[in-house]
Protein backbone atom coordinates (compact mmCIF):
# COMPACT_ATOMS: atom_id res chain seq x y z
CA UNK A 1 0.00 0.00 0.00
CA UNK A 2 1.44 3.33 -1.07
CA UNK A 3 2.23 5.73 1.78
CA UNK A 4 0.56 9.15 1.62
CA UNK A 5 3.02 12.06 1.57
CA UNK A 6 3.59 13.75 4.92
CA UNK A 7 2.15 17.21 5.59
CA UNK A 8 5.14 19.34 6.50
CA UNK A 9 3.54 22.78 6.90
CA UNK A 10 0.17 24.39 6.19
CA UNK A 11 -1.45 27.77 6.59
CA UNK A 12 -2.85 30.79 4.79
CA UNK A 13 -0.61 32.62 2.31
CA UNK A 14 -1.48 35.19 -0.33
CA UNK A 15 -0.86 33.77 -3.82
CA UNK A 16 -0.54 35.64 -7.11
CA UNK A 17 -2.81 34.48 -9.92
CA UNK A 18 -1.05 32.69 -12.77
CA UNK A 19 -2.74 34.73 -15.52
CA UNK A 20 -3.71 38.06 -13.93
CA UNK A 21 -1.96 40.31 -11.43
CA UNK A 22 -4.43 39.46 -8.66
CA UNK A 23 -3.43 38.30 -5.19
CA UNK A 24 -5.80 36.08 -3.22
CA UNK A 25 -5.56 34.27 0.11
CA UNK A 26 -5.12 30.51 -0.25
CA UNK A 27 -4.82 27.67 2.24
CA UNK A 28 -1.41 26.26 1.30
CA UNK A 29 -0.22 22.77 2.22
CA UNK A 30 3.44 21.76 1.87
CA UNK A 31 3.79 18.03 1.26
CA UNK A 32 6.96 15.97 0.84
CA UNK A 33 6.57 16.01 -2.94
CA UNK A 34 4.66 19.20 -3.71
CA UNK A 35 2.62 22.22 -2.66
CA UNK A 36 -1.17 22.14 -2.80
CA UNK A 37 -3.30 25.27 -2.50
CA UNK A 38 -6.98 25.46 -1.64
CA UNK A 39 -9.49 28.30 -1.82
CA UNK A 40 -10.54 27.55 1.76
CA UNK A 41 -9.11 25.46 4.58
CA UNK A 42 -12.19 23.23 4.68
CA UNK A 43 -12.09 22.39 0.94
CA UNK A 44 -11.43 18.75 0.02
CA UNK A 45 -10.02 19.35 -3.46
CA UNK A 46 -7.08 21.68 -4.15
CA UNK A 47 -7.27 24.47 -6.72
CA UNK A 48 -3.81 23.50 -7.89
CA UNK A 49 -0.60 21.66 -7.11
CA UNK A 50 3.08 22.46 -7.75
CA UNK A 51 5.41 19.41 -7.85
CA UNK A 52 8.68 20.05 -5.99
CA UNK A 53 10.83 17.70 -8.07
CA UNK A 54 13.07 19.88 -10.22
CA UNK A 55 11.78 23.07 -8.62
CA UNK A 56 13.79 25.96 -7.21
CA UNK A 57 12.94 28.67 -4.70
CA UNK A 58 13.98 32.31 -4.57
CA UNK A 59 13.71 34.44 -1.41
CA UNK A 60 13.48 37.31 -0.86
CA UNK A 61 11.62 37.97 -4.11
CA UNK A 62 11.44 41.67 -4.93
CA UNK A 63 9.57 41.45 -8.24
CA UNK A 64 6.61 43.29 -6.71
CA UNK A 65 7.60 46.60 -5.16
CA UNK A 66 4.68 47.13 -2.82
CA UNK A 67 4.50 43.56 -1.47
CA UNK A 68 6.80 42.42 1.31
CA UNK A 69 7.79 38.89 2.40
CA UNK A 70 7.22 37.33 -1.03
CA UNK A 71 8.99 34.16 -2.20
CA UNK A 72 9.03 32.64 -5.68
CA UNK A 73 8.77 28.94 -6.45
CA UNK A 74 9.83 28.02 -9.99
CA UNK A 75 8.54 24.62 -11.11
CA UNK A 76 10.46 22.20 -13.32
CA UNK A 77 8.55 23.50 -16.37
CA UNK A 78 9.82 27.05 -15.58
CA UNK A 79 6.43 28.27 -14.37
CA UNK A 80 6.74 30.81 -11.56
CA UNK A 81 4.47 30.77 -8.50
CA UNK A 82 4.53 33.72 -6.07
CA UNK A 83 3.47 33.48 -2.42
CA UNK A 84 3.35 36.22 0.23
CA UNK A 85 3.66 35.60 3.96
CA UNK A 86 2.44 37.95 6.68
CA UNK A 87 5.82 38.66 8.26
CA UNK A 88 9.52 37.82 7.96
CA UNK A 89 9.68 34.83 10.32
CA UNK A 90 6.70 33.17 8.63
CA UNK A 91 8.21 33.59 5.16
CA UNK A 92 11.57 32.24 6.28
CA UNK A 93 9.94 29.18 7.90
CA UNK A 94 8.10 28.32 4.66
CA UNK A 95 11.23 28.84 2.56
CA UNK A 96 13.37 26.73 4.92
CA UNK A 97 10.96 23.79 4.80
CA UNK A 98 10.46 23.99 1.02
CA UNK A 99 14.23 24.05 0.45
CA UNK A 100 14.65 21.02 2.68
CA UNK A 101 11.84 19.14 0.91
CA UNK A 102 13.44 19.83 -2.49
CA UNK A 103 16.84 18.72 -1.14
CA UNK A 104 15.32 15.47 0.18
CA UNK A 105 13.72 14.74 -3.19
CA UNK A 106 17.01 15.37 -5.01
CA UNK A 107 18.84 13.08 -2.58
CA UNK A 108 16.23 10.34 -2.58
CA UNK A 109 15.56 10.83 1.15
CA UNK A 110 12.44 11.18 3.29
CA UNK A 111 11.72 14.53 4.89
CA UNK A 112 12.30 14.45 8.65
CA UNK A 113 12.71 17.09 11.32
CA UNK A 114 16.12 17.14 12.92
CA UNK A 115 16.02 14.60 15.73
CA UNK A 116 17.75 15.12 19.06
CA UNK A 117 17.14 11.66 20.50
CA UNK A 118 20.67 10.47 19.88
CA UNK A 119 22.43 13.72 20.83
CA UNK A 120 20.66 14.05 24.20
CA UNK A 121 20.05 10.29 24.76
CA UNK A 122 16.28 10.52 24.82
CA UNK A 123 14.72 7.06 25.38
CA UNK A 124 12.92 5.62 22.34
CA UNK A 125 9.90 4.80 24.55
CA UNK A 126 8.99 8.49 24.92
CA UNK A 127 6.34 9.62 22.44
CA UNK A 128 6.88 13.35 21.96
CA UNK A 129 3.72 13.79 19.88
CA UNK A 130 1.51 12.23 22.58
CA UNK A 131 3.30 14.25 25.27
CA UNK A 132 2.71 17.45 23.29
CA UNK A 133 -1.03 16.76 23.11
CA UNK A 134 -1.11 16.19 26.88
CA UNK A 135 0.72 19.46 27.47
CA UNK A 136 -1.94 21.28 25.40
CA UNK A 137 -4.91 19.68 27.18
CA UNK A 138 -7.28 22.53 28.22
CA UNK A 139 -8.00 20.94 31.61
CA UNK A 140 -4.75 19.24 32.68
CA UNK A 141 -2.15 20.80 30.40
CA UNK A 142 0.16 23.79 30.73
CA UNK A 143 -1.76 27.03 31.23
CA UNK A 144 -1.08 29.72 28.63
CA UNK A 145 -0.52 33.14 30.19
CA UNK A 146 -0.02 36.80 29.38
CA UNK A 147 3.50 37.70 30.61
CA UNK A 148 5.43 40.99 30.62
CA UNK A 149 9.18 41.49 30.29
CA UNK A 150 11.46 44.26 29.01
CA UNK A 151 8.49 46.53 28.19
CA UNK A 152 6.92 43.81 26.04
CA UNK A 153 3.76 41.80 26.53
CA UNK A 154 3.88 38.10 25.55
CA UNK A 155 0.43 36.59 24.92
CA UNK A 156 -0.43 32.85 24.98
CA UNK A 157 2.90 31.71 26.43
CA UNK A 158 4.42 30.17 29.57
CA UNK A 159 7.75 30.01 31.40
CA UNK A 160 10.45 27.35 31.23
CA UNK A 161 9.87 26.67 34.93
CA UNK A 162 6.18 25.99 34.24
CA UNK A 163 7.13 23.37 31.64
CA UNK A 164 9.47 21.50 34.00
CA UNK A 165 6.96 21.76 36.85
CA UNK A 166 4.29 20.22 34.62
CA UNK A 167 6.57 17.39 33.48
CA UNK A 168 7.36 16.58 37.13
CA UNK A 169 3.72 16.72 38.28
CA UNK A 170 2.55 14.53 35.38
CA UNK A 171 5.18 11.87 36.27
CA UNK A 172 6.78 12.22 32.82
CA UNK A 173 10.22 12.59 34.43
CA UNK A 174 11.95 11.66 37.70
CA UNK A 175 13.76 14.97 38.31
CA UNK A 176 14.32 18.42 36.85
CA UNK A 177 17.55 17.36 35.11
CA UNK A 178 15.60 14.79 33.11
CA UNK A 179 13.00 17.50 32.51
CA UNK A 180 15.61 19.73 30.86
CA UNK A 181 16.56 16.86 28.57
CA UNK A 182 12.96 16.18 27.58
CA UNK A 183 12.05 19.86 27.17
CA UNK A 184 15.16 20.42 25.01
CA UNK A 185 13.98 17.63 22.74
CA UNK A 186 10.49 19.11 22.51
CA UNK A 187 12.08 22.45 21.59
CA UNK A 188 14.36 20.95 18.94
CA UNK A 189 11.53 18.91 17.37
CA UNK A 190 9.38 22.06 17.07
CA UNK A 191 6.75 21.21 19.70
CA UNK A 192 7.85 24.27 21.71
CA UNK A 193 9.04 27.65 20.43
CA UNK A 194 11.20 30.24 22.26
CA UNK A 195 9.69 33.68 22.96
CA UNK A 196 11.91 36.58 23.99
CA UNK A 197 15.66 37.16 23.90
CA UNK A 198 16.56 34.90 26.87
CA UNK A 199 15.00 31.70 25.53
CA UNK A 200 15.98 32.46 21.93
CA UNK A 201 19.64 32.91 22.88
CA UNK A 202 19.64 29.55 24.67
CA UNK A 203 17.96 27.82 21.71
CA UNK A 204 20.69 29.20 19.46
CA UNK A 205 23.41 27.59 21.59
CA UNK A 206 24.42 30.54 23.77
CA UNK A 207 23.66 28.68 27.01
CA UNK A 208 24.61 25.36 28.62
CA UNK A 209 21.25 23.86 27.60
CA UNK A 210 18.93 24.78 24.70
CA UNK A 211 15.96 24.89 27.10
CA UNK A 212 16.00 26.98 30.28
CA UNK A 213 14.32 26.05 33.57
CA UNK A 214 13.83 29.74 34.44
CA UNK A 215 10.87 31.93 35.30
CA UNK A 216 12.03 34.66 32.86
CA UNK A 217 12.55 32.31 29.89
CA UNK A 218 9.33 32.24 27.85
CA UNK A 219 8.01 29.60 25.43
CA UNK A 220 4.83 28.92 23.45
CA UNK A 221 3.08 26.22 21.44
CA UNK A 222 3.54 26.79 17.68
CA UNK A 223 -0.21 26.74 16.93
CA UNK A 224 -1.37 28.60 20.04
CA UNK A 225 -1.98 32.08 18.62
CA UNK A 226 1.11 33.53 20.37
CA UNK A 227 1.94 37.17 19.68
CA UNK A 228 4.11 39.81 21.30
CA UNK A 229 3.23 43.45 21.87
CA UNK A 230 5.81 46.17 22.45
CA UNK A 231 5.17 49.48 24.14
CA UNK A 232 3.45 52.04 21.91
CA UNK A 233 1.69 55.37 22.34
CA UNK A 234 -1.65 53.54 22.32
CA UNK A 235 -3.28 51.77 25.23
CA UNK A 236 -3.03 48.08 24.30
CA UNK A 237 -3.78 46.44 27.61
CA UNK A 238 -6.26 43.60 27.58
CA UNK A 239 -9.57 44.60 29.15
CA UNK A 240 -13.20 43.57 29.02
CA UNK A 241 -15.07 46.36 27.32
CA UNK A 242 -18.15 47.93 25.78
CA UNK A 243 -18.91 45.77 22.76
CA UNK A 244 -19.12 41.98 22.56
CA UNK A 245 -15.88 40.03 22.89
CA UNK A 246 -12.66 40.55 24.80
CA UNK A 247 -10.46 43.44 23.69
CA UNK A 248 -7.06 42.13 22.62
CA UNK A 249 -5.52 45.33 21.25
CA UNK A 250 -6.58 48.88 20.51
CA UNK A 251 -5.08 52.05 19.12
CA UNK A 252 -5.22 54.60 16.32
CA UNK A 253 -4.41 53.71 12.70
CA UNK A 254 -4.88 55.37 9.33
CA UNK A 255 -7.56 53.68 7.21
CA UNK A 256 -8.10 54.06 3.48
CA UNK A 257 -11.70 54.66 2.37
CA UNK A 258 -13.13 52.23 -0.18
CA UNK A 259 -14.83 54.84 -2.37
CA UNK A 260 -12.80 58.05 -2.28
CA UNK A 261 -9.52 56.30 -1.40
CA UNK A 262 -8.74 59.04 1.13
CA UNK A 263 -7.02 58.25 4.44
CA UNK A 264 -8.53 59.05 7.84
CA UNK A 265 -7.44 58.42 11.41
CA UNK A 266 -9.63 55.86 13.14
CA UNK A 267 -9.53 54.25 16.56
CA UNK A 268 -9.37 50.47 16.10
CA UNK A 269 -10.43 47.90 18.68
CA UNK A 270 -9.46 44.26 18.07
CA UNK A 271 -11.74 41.69 19.71
CA UNK A 272 -11.78 37.92 19.86
CA UNK A 273 -14.77 35.57 20.15
CA UNK A 274 -16.30 36.95 17.97
CA UNK A 275 -13.28 37.94 15.85
CA UNK A 276 -13.85 41.54 14.75
CA UNK A 277 -11.76 44.65 14.19
CA UNK A 278 -14.10 47.58 14.93
CA UNK A 279 -13.19 51.17 14.05
CA UNK A 280 -14.47 54.37 15.64
CA UNK A 281 -14.24 58.12 15.27
CA UNK A 282 -11.22 59.02 17.47
CA UNK A 283 -12.98 62.22 18.57
CA UNK A 284 -15.52 60.13 20.44
CA UNK A 285 -18.67 58.13 20.00
CA UNK A 286 -19.65 54.77 21.43
CA UNK A 287 -21.03 53.27 18.22
CA UNK A 288 -18.47 51.89 15.74
CA UNK A 289 -18.29 53.34 12.22
CA UNK A 290 -17.73 49.86 10.85
CA UNK A 291 -16.25 46.43 11.49
CA UNK A 292 -13.97 43.96 9.71
CA UNK A 293 -14.81 40.29 10.27
CA UNK A 294 -11.46 38.53 10.76
CA UNK A 295 -12.43 34.86 10.76
CA UNK A 296 -10.58 33.26 7.82
CA UNK A 297 -8.86 36.52 6.81
CA UNK A 298 -5.27 36.97 5.65
CA UNK A 299 -3.16 39.94 6.81
CA UNK A 300 0.14 41.00 5.21
CA UNK A 301 2.58 43.90 5.25
CA UNK A 302 2.50 46.21 2.20
CA UNK A 303 5.55 48.23 1.22
CA UNK A 304 3.97 50.78 -1.11
CA UNK A 305 0.70 51.80 -2.81
CA UNK A 306 0.24 53.77 -6.03
CA UNK A 307 -1.84 56.54 -4.42
CA UNK A 308 -0.10 56.61 -1.03
CA UNK A 309 2.13 59.62 -1.83
CA UNK A 310 -0.92 61.58 -2.99
CA UNK A 311 -2.33 61.33 0.51
CA UNK A 312 1.00 61.73 2.32
CA UNK A 313 1.03 58.17 3.67
CA UNK A 314 4.30 56.98 5.20
CA UNK A 315 4.07 53.47 3.68
CA UNK A 316 4.08 51.63 7.03
CA UNK A 317 1.10 49.79 5.60
CA UNK A 318 -0.63 46.47 5.97
CA UNK A 319 -3.52 44.83 4.16
CA UNK A 320 -6.38 42.71 5.48
CA UNK A 321 -8.12 40.44 2.96
CA UNK A 322 -11.33 39.04 4.41
CA UNK A 323 -12.79 35.60 3.70
CA UNK A 324 -15.13 37.16 1.11
CA UNK A 325 -12.11 38.91 -0.49
CA UNK A 326 -12.70 42.50 0.63
CA UNK A 327 -9.38 44.41 0.87
CA UNK A 328 -8.66 46.89 3.68
CA UNK A 329 -5.51 49.03 3.80
CA UNK A 330 -4.26 50.39 7.13
CA UNK A 331 -1.19 52.30 8.28
CA UNK A 332 0.57 51.98 11.64
CA UNK A 333 2.78 54.53 13.37
CA UNK A 334 5.96 52.43 13.07
CA UNK A 335 7.23 49.16 11.58
CA UNK A 336 7.27 47.56 15.05
CA UNK A 337 3.67 48.56 15.68
CA UNK A 338 2.64 47.21 12.27
CA UNK A 339 4.17 43.84 13.15
CA UNK A 340 2.31 43.83 16.50
CA UNK A 341 -1.01 44.49 14.76
CA UNK A 342 -0.39 41.83 12.11
CA UNK A 343 0.46 39.15 14.66
CA UNK A 344 -2.44 40.10 16.93
CA UNK A 345 -4.93 40.01 14.03
CA UNK A 346 -3.52 36.67 12.86
CA UNK A 347 -4.01 35.18 16.31
CA UNK A 348 -7.60 36.40 16.56
CA UNK A 349 -8.37 35.21 13.01
CA UNK A 350 -7.20 31.70 13.95
CA UNK A 351 -8.87 31.40 17.35
CA UNK A 352 -11.93 33.68 17.19
CA UNK A 353 -15.37 32.90 15.79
Amino acid sequence: MEREPMRIREGYLVKKGSMFNTWKPMWVVLLEDGIEFYKRKADNSPKGMVPLKGSSINSPCQDFGKRMFVFKLTAAKQQDHFFQAAYLEERDAWVRDIKKAIHCIDGGQRFARKSTRRSIRLPETINLSALYLSMKDPEKGIKELKLEKDKKVFNHCFTGTCVIDWLVSSNSIRNRKEGLMLASSLLSEGYLQPAGDTSKAAAEGLSDTPFLDLSDAYYYFPDSGFFCEGNSSDDDVVLKEEFRGIVVKQGCLLKQGHRRKNWKVRKFVLREDPAYLHYYDPAGGEEPLGAIHLRGCVVTAVEDMPDSKKYDVDNILFEIITANEIHYYLQAASSAERTEWIKAIQAVARTGK
